[in-house]
């Protein structure tokens, strides 16, 4: 299977975690706007983004955190691969209400927040 973003969080910001509780988690790449970075995971991409877009079943993973792609947004990748940005809602849903959104199977809230700490790999495929 193909590695459509390996990455590595550089910083969390302070709202976070109250996102992440709700089960969204929003990613900047390194240099985002200060305000945007307050409620972002800031990361620098190690392999990727892939030119072509992961599909629904795709496996997702955030340090020991697992689960699988339920739908991809008509401009998420797009935005990933053009500024590394992108929400993603653990939410299971099969269509993404937003078109910047990724959506993935849902995760135990408090697992995805231990999770989301500087240094820890996301990779989206494999």
């Amino acid at each position: 299977m193909t590695v459509y973003l390996k990455t590595r969080i550089t910083a969390v910001g302070p709202e976070v975690a109250d996102l992440a509780e709700g089960g969204v988690v929003i990613l900047f790449a390194d240099g985002a706007p200060e305000e945007l970075a307050e409620v972002s995971i800031l990361h620098k991409s190690v392999d990727g983004p892939a030119d072509n877009q992961p599909e629904a079943g795709t496996p997702i993973r955030i340090g020991a955190l697992d689960t699988t792609i339920t739908a991809v947004g008509e401009t998420a990748w797009k935005k990933v691969r053009d500024i590394g940005h992108v929400v993603i809602s653990f939410n299971g849903a099969a269509a993404a209400e937003r078109p910047g959104e990724i959506c993935a199977g849902v995760v135990d809230t408090a697992a995805l927040v231990a999770a989301l700490s500087s240094g820890t790999e996301i990779t989206i495929g494999e």
